[in-house]
């Protein structure tokens, strides 16, 4: 496989982002390549300080702009041709029959990423718009949620798909053979929801492939009573980030109690303390993938550190190994046929 990564955007870009490239050559074959897309001198001069000269599986595609994270996405992509960001969508996309990216990974502006791929990529057969999908630790096992910021005014029908989409991610990568689907609401009850939640709810409930079980709270999230979460763009991120500074809050605060409570005793539930954390931690997850678009991108958080791009890495040639796009296409070809201007 050839695996394109932006190095240079995200918070902590180019130096996190670089060193986490250069982590993540263990776990590449001897026939897969890494592609770093971005400013060429700092990435020879990580791949030296690295000891990595002269490694077969590193390329460097260089570029001369950055596509900083608060600027805007439409103009920074007009603007900015030979940007990081740019170039990748380019890589991962097919021109002239040619792919040259068969992933594609970001931690930069969320808003231009997805349009870079998006342009750059085009959608599966019988997909409306895509959706980004995070897998969100929880008590109970993980749960999948689309979207979290790739479309924050969706119409019913892109929700719909994002059910099969999501669907089929939590069956092929968290391993839920039948994954239970939900819609994000303000109310568990039929009668509750705006407009957007009650015709995105007819459309699951009449569609007999979809395991839909109805509304869920925002509570019900961490209550095991869901596999997949479905919601719009905004009201998603806003989920993603609040189950992020809590689980870190938490932690946080548990660690302090006990360390005032008695040092000693701090002491002995190190080991357990770190061991949940892990596994509430953002950073194992890597990337979330945008779901629908024709080839393989994972969206890093902005807030990426090394180990972040390593497992970015891995999860997405997992994604890539496992056929994820090829039963999205199957999933929606069997679901019920719907147009870009459904209700």
């Amino acid at each position: 496989m050839r695996i394109g990564i932006d190095v240079m955007g995200g918070d902590h870009a180019p130096d996190a982002i670089l060193a986490g490239c250069l982590d993540a050559v263990k776990l590449l074959s001897a026939d897969d390549r890494l592609v770093l897309i971005g400013d060429e001198s700092i990435i020879r001069e990580g791949i030296v300080e690295k000891g990595l000269q002269g490694e077969s599986r590193l390329l460097i595609e260089p570029t001369t702009q950055v596509i900083g994270m608060a600027e805007s996405p439409v103009s920074a992509l007009r603007e900015k041709a030979d940007s990081s960001l740019v170039r990748m969508g380019w890589l991962g996309g097919h021109r002239s029959g040619e792919k040259r990216c068969d992933i594609i990974i970001s931690a930069g502006n969320t808003g231009a990423c997805v349009a870079s791929a998006q342009m750059a990529m085009r959608r599966l057969p019988g997909v409306i718009r895509p959706g980004i999908a995070v897998t969100i630790p929880t008590f109970f096992g993980p749960i999948v949620v689309c979207d979290v910021g790739a479309n924050p005014e969706p119409k019913p029908n892109h929700l719909y798909q994002y059910g099969h989409m999501a669907s089929v991610y939590c069956r092929k990568i968290v391993g839920k053979e039948n994954p239970r689907v939900a819609l994000l609401s303000f109310g568990g009850e039929e009668a509750k929801g705006t407009p957007l939640i009650k015709d995105a709810a007819k459309l699951m409930r009449a569609d007999s492939t979809l395991n839909f079980v109805g509304n869920v709270e925002g509570r019900d999230l961490f209550d095991g009573k869901t596999d997949v979460v479905i919601t719009e763009g905004f009201a998603g991120n806003v989920v993603l980030k609040l189950a992020e500074g809590l689980s870190t809050g938490l932690f946080k605060m548990i660690a302090h109690e006990i360390f005032e409570i008695d040092p000693d005793l701090a002491v002995k539930f190190e080991p357990v303390v770190k061991s949940i954390y892990k596994k509430h931690d953002h950073h194992e997850y890597g990337g979330a993938p945008l779901l629908g678009a024709n080839g393989i991108f994972f969206k890093c958080h902005g807030s990426s550190e090394a180990r972040t791009i390593v497992a970015a890495v891995r999860n997405s040639m997992q994604y890539a190994r496992l056929g994820v796009n090829a039963a999205i296409i199957e999933a929606l070809a069997q679901s019920q046929p719907i147009t870009e201007d459904a209700a």
